[in-house]
């Protein structure tokens, strides 16, 4: 018997008691002696402010993250520690201004990401739009389960605002020290990822609309023509420009800016993917992305994965939500049962492998949901 809660809005709790606590249950605040022991959140030792020894904030590696999430060439989740994908949105960024494609945040990088004043953290006062439910936990893990709830929606708080900003609840943690709290009202310090335009005139449904508010995404976003995605890089890449005949080659010059046959594009963006696997391996080919799906239901079909422990069970329709197989969105592929999707583990995106769909954090594919327009050419390749 499905035995998770959906929780209203309203209450405030500690960052490290929001990990363990279901909303519902409480009252209207809970400290955070109430953590149970062992929570991630908790830390290992006595918290130390960010910016400081013991903090694991590296406080440049952090604001160059959130300017380059303002820029278009996101590092995954923000957290201020260096890694493959942090590596790897240095390298597009770097393609896209001209710079030497080194991956290394070096003087010049720096001098360029700086152009943008933003400061890397602002503390905001916490509302409902950041906070508010409603969310489900305990979480049903077994798909027959998750059928029954009423949506796959966030576990607390806390899970929620941490996608808002682009973050995990632990970088929250470490920002705030575990006695902060959360909940309508209360003040946190968070990642400046906020829009300056909220203006999004004609979206393509009012859950888009909604999703765009939701996860920070600027109204002003460059317009791309067609996307690349090559197995080889672990990126997606956003280019404006004719779509190309020739082939993408990153294997010629090496280490210097690829390039797209005789007419290579324009780069505008860039996000971390996780893509295929042994098993399910990226569809190679070029392929057209004509529907776009926001806060969809899955048709969960345990046959059609290689890895399901449920085979012969029956097909299982699972409700719309941020913590659902495939996040918030889905871009059709013209290929029958692929798409770029969304994900309930942004944490794992660029380290983890997918059933061969291209997955994205649902912040990352609703901004490219406005970037590129239904209709538009993908180029999988390896």
């Amino acid at each position: 018997m499905l035995r998770a809660r959906v929780a209203p809005i309203g209450l405030a709790l500690c960052l490290t008691s929001a990990f363990a606590l279901v909303a519902a249950k409480a009252p209207t605040q809970v400290h955070a002696a109430t953590a149970q022991p062992g929570d991630k959140a908790a830390g290992e030792g006595a918290w130390v402010p960010p910016g400081t020894k013991g903090s694991p904030i590296d406080g440049t590696i952090f604001h160059a993250q959130v300017l380059l999430d303002a820029a278009g060439f996101p590092t995954g989740v923000i957290d201020g520690k260096k890694g493959m994908v942090f590596e790897q949105a240095l390298r597009g960024y770097q393609q896209a201004r001209g710079l030497r494609v080194s991956g290394d945040l070096d003087g010049a990088t720096r001098q360029a990401l700086l152009q943008d004043t933003r400061p890397s953290t602002r503390t905001f006062r916490l509302s409902a739009d950041d906070v508010g439910g409603p969310f489900l936990y305990p979480f049903p893990k077994k798909p027959e389960e998750q059928a029954k709830a009423p949506g796959l929606y966030y576990r607390n708080m806390l899970e929620k605002l941490a996608e808002r900003f682009h973050t995990t609840p632990d970088t929250i943690v470490a920002l705030n020290g575990p006695d902060k709290m959360i909940g309508v009202g209360q003040e946190l310090r968070l990642p400046n990822v906020l829009p300056r335009s909220r203006e999004y005139g004609k979206t393509i449904d009012d859950k888009q609309a909604g999703l765009l508010n939701l996860y920070q995404v600027d109204a002003q976003q460059p317009q791309g023509d067609f996307i690349v995605v090559d197995k080889s890089e672990g990126v997606l890449k956003v280019f404006q420009g004719p779509v190309p005949e020739g082939a993408y080659s990153t294997e010629k010059n090496r280490g210097a800016p690829p390039t797209l046959g005789d007419n290579p594009g324009k780069l505008v963006a860039q996000f971390p993917v996780t893509m295929g696997s042994t098993h399910d391996p990226l569809p190679l080919g070029k392929w057209k992305v004509p529907t776009y799906a926001f806060m969809p239901p899955f048709h969960y079909q345990p046959n059609l994965f290689w890895d399901a422990k449920d085979k012969g069970a029956p097909d299982q329709t699972l409700p719309p939500g941020p913590n659902g197989p495939v996040g918030v969105a889905w871009l059709d592929l013209t290929k029958e049962h692929y798409g770029i999707h969304g994900t309930a583990e942004p944490q794992t995106i660029g380290r983890a492998e997918s059933h061969g769909c291209i997955r994205m954090s649902n912040w990352d594919v609703t901004r490219l949901s406005r970037i590129m327009k239904p209709g538009f050419t993908a180029i999988f390749q390896a």
